[in-house]
């Protein structure tokens, strides 16, 4: 992935990689999948699809903020059925 100096797209990553709690590198590379996907090339359509993907995240950030963090740790904590019995040590 060749570095790319343009601060806006890079102040766009970093926004991402932080409403996703990932590394700005991360969040460039999500980017680039996201645009080779579709197949296209170029500083403005990473920009476009690094302000998508950005919208998105912050959607769900909002979502996640108003379900509350304790409620979301417990949601991951819980186990599901096949793993409740499951033992680490012997």
């Amino acid at each position: 992935m060749p570095s790319i100096e343009d601060h806006s797209y890079l102040k766009i990553c970093a926004e991402l990689a932080s409403c996703l709690s990932i590394s700005l590198s991360s969040a460039r590379r999500k980017v680039e999948l996201a645009v080779a996907k579709e197949g296209k090339k170029g500083l403005d359509e990473r920009k476009s699809m690094a302000k998508n993907l950005l919208k998105s995240a912050l959607l769900d950030c909002k979502n996640n903020k108003a379900q509350g963090a304790n409620s979301q740790l417990d949601e991951l904590l819980q186990a599901l059925a096949q793993d409740e019995n499951f033992m680490i040590e012997d």
